[in-house]
């Protein structure tokens, strides 16, 4: 079964070269008018993040992706969580989705306890439901004396471990993962493995962004390059890592 079913999708952004009169805003307008540039009103020129992206990922799949910074794979990510919407094409969902991202949906003047049972409300959980899975988060992420701390006193490994406990006790049908395995010690990074094989065991989807070629071979049976907002790229993960270090190669 498809669970992700992204069809010709393409985002832009807006970039403001920071008009600050009303005198420049006018002159810009008047001159957008006579010569037919494009822009708003107030300057803006588009910049497409990503565009004509096509792919599909089947339910119980782990799937990488990969590309350089900039290459459109964290807007992505956010794409297939509904954060964006896109402005061409269409992304088709089944089942419930989880974006596990460094720091993303935590509120840093807030505990880790609180945050815990924030993450659960957004994705549609009850408070009974998140207290019955709550002693298994803490254990997991190993925070113990933490949890009624807030998260802006936590380092990055520890914001990682949090929010990899809750992706993984929520139990979504596609867990998406931004670079979480990047940050936190080698036990941690082996526990976090350990758990998306017994995720992969359960039928659930994986669809994995890391520049860590080596995680993506062992976690992930088929890879997406992207490079300047598109697919250069897709085959298994050891023919993806390839061509992908090639193109590196090619830039030095």
């Amino acid at each position: 079964m498809i669970v992700l079913d992204v069809n010709k999708v393409g985002l832009r952004f807006r970039l403001n070269p920071g008009i600050t009169t009303l005198r420049e805003t006018v002159i810009r307008f008047i001159k957008n008018r006579k010569t037919g540039a494009p822009g708003s009103v107030n300057g803006s020129r588009t910049f497409w993040a990503l565009r004509d992206v096509t792919f599909q990922v089947h339910q119980g799949e782990a799937i990488g992706i990969v590309g350089r910074n900039g290459a459109g794979k964290s807007t992505l990510l956010k794409l297939l969580a509904g954060v964006y919407r896109p402005d061409e094409g269409e992304i088709r969902r089944v089942g419930t989705i989880s974006l596990l991202q460094l720091g993303t949906g935590f509120h840093p003047e807030l505990s880790g306890r609180e945050n815990t049972y924030l993450s659960g409300a957004f994705l549609g959980f009850t408070k009974k439901d998140i207290d019955e899975r709550f002693e298994s988060i803490v254990g997991f992420s190993e925070l113990h004396q933490f949890i009624d701390e807030p998260i802006k006193c936590y380092s990055s490994g520890m914001i990682a471990r949090l929010g990899f406990a809750i992706a993984i006790n929520i139990q979504p049908d596609i867990l998406l993962i931004d670079e979480v395995l990047a940050v936190g010690d080698q036990n941690f990074k082996e526990k976090c493995q350990r758990e998306l094989e017994k995720i992969r065991a359960s039928h659930r989807t994986i669809v994995f962004v890391s520049h860590a070629m080596q995680q993506v071979i062992e976690i992930c049976e088929r890879t997406l390059c992207f490079d300047q907002g598109g697919i250069v790229f897709e085959g298994n993960s050891r023919e993806a890592a390839a061509f992908y270090q090639d193109s590196l190669r090619s830039l030095q």
